[in-house]
């Protein structure tokens, strides 16, 4: 029975298919093995038909399959936790029970492309997994992931006609980068220990292009920066005019896929998409569709000057190559992401890295009457939540500036090329000020609703978020606001209500209270906040009455948002003591839930960490002066004490000896009167004769002169 059972165990260790796999906590390692988690034993070797694979693998939901590969690797933060995709993890620093475990897998992948410091672990693993092959009872199959650097100083194959791409079969003609050798000393060993046994063990190289997707990692920065949007530029190292050889991070890992299915036998492959694009490509189009637009190009120098950016980054980024993936292109069955490459695929792939980062815009508006503390309650939920403070006003403005900016190129030379919108900008412009002056300095919504539009479309607001700031502040605004311009879409939707999601809040927020608590708040405003506002007693009275008009029960513009089912949340804001309204701030914060986006910066983390430290020894200094407070009353409060006690004995002892003098004064009248003399008399006469016996004379004297006797 127990054979039996012992046989079945090896038989299942023959059978299943194990993949390891270094680092898969890393950006590469942890997006490779996800993806091979979920493909199918030998899925690549059938067509692909069924679009929703396609779309599976697009996707980062993990879906879990029969007849998977099953995961296994290491950790590069040892503290880290487990993925869930992974089944185990080998954490031994002895390489005898290291390459026990590794022994018992059938692939064995080992990427060096991200983490060079790698390299001499990867080329123990493939020398000490070659020593052992005579044991193997299934054949085994060694990946090194390289890198397309081990390229970077390769001469051209034709000097006449530099455009021609490198591929697979020029890999014994590849000149590393300087700092790469390393790479190609190992890429070398590699293929040397697969030539020995191939029927047992067999040992491919994959020089892989710059990977980008699933969050980024070489472009990270790139796409970080532009994000953000504190540039007006994002910046080019150098002329931008070198060739990146790059591939998406699912379709490297495509790759590897087909190289467990199939076992080809050209073992040296150069994973690349079909893009050509130029390094000034990629962060133009970065620039374009997630940030300003603008690119500014900097030298290799201030480059290098740059703390973020890494040497092998540098070394990466400013690499001119044309590489050809021709083998996997002709012989692979890869559900491709971006084969065409980064600049084709923006759309989707700045989608992924949002979704991948958790870098989803929030949306929110907070309404109510004037004078309820929307501005400063906005304020603080953007500070909190790093959004962009849309108020009414400030649309306007800068609305106006950038229609006058446009309008003075008119009769510039920079007109030709304008298409006209110069010309259309300074007549909307003279328009929108006729429109000022007919209504006391007001302007219609018609011109105002589109700069709103304008506003909340905008890259900073698509990209971080927004909350809007008393406004809509009617039915009719809202509905126009957030309408939906694509009639097709509407068409479709024709039987429901449609709005625009790109802008629709995901919170609303309704601040109540009385017209009598407004004004007693406004009445203990100080002077100087309210000089200069509406807040005036006249204004706050017109600004009420306006309010109330517009937000009847039947056509409040919450009910707008009621219909489309994004409920308002209503605050009672008239039990808030506080003038920076802080507890109605915590009560919002908990409707709209933990920020969604990069956190704070190291300089904010850095501030943070100096006010932290600052209030900490602050308390403590208040903590110690507390105490020595304290011992100082407690001494002042003994001594008192010990005063009143003192001051309260002598005065008993006063009393006492006033009580005792009251008490002798009969007593001394008494002998004053009927002894005193008498004895008085009988020591002077003792005095003056002096007997032997002082008593027995003074006896005598006073018995014979007792008044009582005469």
């Amino acid at each position: 029975m127990a054979e039996d059972t012992e046989s079945t165990t090896v038989q299942e260790k023959l059978t299943r298919k194990r993949i390891f796999i270094n680092h898969v906590d890393s950006y590469e390692g942890g997006a490779i093995s996800k993806y091979l988690s979920t493909c199918v034993i030998n899925a690549s070797l059938e067509e692909l038909e069924e679009e929703e694979d396609t779309e599976s693998v697009k996707s980062d939901t993990l879906v879990t399959k029969e007849g998977t590969y099953e995961i296994v690797g290491t950790l590069k933060n040892q503290d880290g936790e487990k993925p869930e995709w992974v089944t185990e993890i080998f954490n031994f620093k002895d390489k005898v029970q290291m390459l026990e475990h590794m022994s018992e897998c059938d692939i064995v992948i080992y990427d060096i492309n991200e983490d060079a410091g790698q390299i001499d672990e990867a080329t123990w693993a493939v020398s000490a997994l070659h020593a052992e092959l005579e044991r193997f009872k299934i054949p085994k199959i060694f990946i090194l992931l390289s890198t397309v650097m081990t390229w970077a100083k390769s001469k051209p194959l034709d000097p006449d006609d530099p455009e021609i791409p490198f591929t697979e079969d020029d890999y014994r003609r590849r000149k590393p980068h300087p700092n790469f050798k390393n790479h190609i000393s190992a890429e070398k060993l590699v293929i040397k220990h697969g030539k020995t046994n191939k029927a047992k063990f067999v040992t491919y190289v994959v020089a892989t292009g710059l990977t980008y997707g699933a969050g980024e990692k070489i472009f990270h920065d790139l796409f970080r920066t532009a994000w953000h949007g504190n540039t007006d530029a994002l910046q080019c190292f150098g002329n931008g005019m070198n060739i990146l050889p790059t591939i998406h991070i699912k379709d490297l890992a495509g790759v590897l896929q087909n190289i467990a299915d199939s076992r080809p036998k050209t073992r040296y492959l150069v994973a690349v998409d079909d893009s050509q694009n130029t390094l000034e490509d990629v962060v133009k189009i970065i620039s374009t569709d997630l940030g300003t637009g603008k690119v500014k190009h900097i030298t290799k120098e201030e480059t290098l000057l740059k703390k973020d950016v890494k040497q092998s980054d540098f070394d990466m980024l400013l690499v001119n190559l044309r590489m050809d993936g021709v083998y996997i292109k002709e012989n692979m069955n890869i559900r491709w992401v971006a084969e065409t490459g980064l600049k084709e695929n923006i759309t989707e792939i700045i989608k992924e890295y949002k979704q991948t980062r958790g870098l989803l815009p929030m949306r929110a508006c907070v309404l109510g009457p004037p004078a309820s503390g929307k501005t400063s309650i906005v304020e603080a939920l953007c500070k909190q939540y790093k959004l962009h403070h849309i108020k009414i006003n400030d649309v306007i403005r800068e609305a106006i500036e950038m229609l006058e900016k446009s309008a003075a190129r008119v009769d510039s030379d920079e007109n030709e090329d304008d298409d006209g919108k110069a010309q259309e900008d300074h007549e909307l412009l003279e328009t929108i000020i006729e429109n000022k002056e007919a209504n006391n300095g007001r302007i219609d919504d018609q011109y105002i609703i589109p700069f709103f539009r304008d506003k909340l479309h905008s890259m900073p607001c698509q990209n971080q978020g927004f909350i809007l700031d008393g406004y809509p502040k009617t039915m009719e605004q809202a509905k126009e606001l957030f309408a939906v311009d694509d009639e097709d879409e509407q068409e479709e939707n024709s039987k429901m209500p449609v709005f625009d999601k790109n802008i629709m809040p995901e919170v609303i927020i309704s601040l109540n209270c009385t017209d009598e608590f407004l004004k007693d708040r406004v009445m203990n405003l100080p002077e100087s906040v309210v000089a200069g506002t509406h807040n005036t007693e006249d204004g706050l009275q017109r600004r009420l009455q306006e309010f109330r008009v517009l937000n009847e029960e039947d056509t409040t513009v919450l009910n707008y948002f009621d219909e489309l089912e994004f409920h308002p949340e209503n605050i009672d804001v008239s039990k808030e003591t506080d003038p920076k309204n802080q507890s109605i701030v915590e009560q919002i914060v908990k409707i709209m839930g933990q920020p969604r986006n990069y956190g704070p910066t190291a300089d904010e983390v850095e501030e943070m960490d100096r006010i932290k430290a600052e209030k900490r020894l602050q308390k403590e200094q208040e903590e110690k002066e507390e105490i020595e407070r304290k011992e100082a009353e407690e001494k002042a409060e003994t001594i008192k004490r010990q005063t009143e006690w003192t001051n309260r004995l002598e005065e008993v002892k006063r009393q006492e000896q006033e009580v005792l003098e009251n008490q002798s004064i009969p007593l001394r009248n008494y002998l004053m009167k009927h002894v005193m003399p008498t004895l008085t008399q009988g020591l002077i006469d003792c005095c003056k004769v002096r007997p032997d016996d002082a008593i027995d004379y003074l006896a005598e004297y006073l018995f014979r002169n007792n008044p009582q006797i005469d």
